[in-house]
């Protein structure tokens, strides 16, 4: 049976599919979720990583990696 991208189960056709949001729709089954993959330790650690990151720079530092990012942003090819 195929699964998706977090490892769930999928029905393997189309029609079994549509029998599968039938169920959902009319409360015959429960959907389940995942409540995330994430370890929570680790999401609270990226968050304060650019923060920590910014607050032991110099402002100059901070000046010259924005004058770059924005310089980087203008000489991409606008679609």
């Amino acid at each position: 049976m195929p699964k998706g991208p977090k490892g769930q189960k999928r029905p393997a056709d189309v029609i079994g599919n549509a029998v599968r949001v039938m169920q959902f729709a009319t409360g015959e089954a429960e959907e389940e979720f995942d409540e995330g993959g994430k370890n929570k330790a680790a999401v609270a650690l990226g968050r304060m990583g650019g923060k920590a990151r910014a607050a032991k720079m110099t402002p100059e530092q901070r000046s010259e990696i924005a004058k770059k990012a924005a310089a980087k942003r203008w000489t991409k090819e606008q679609e």
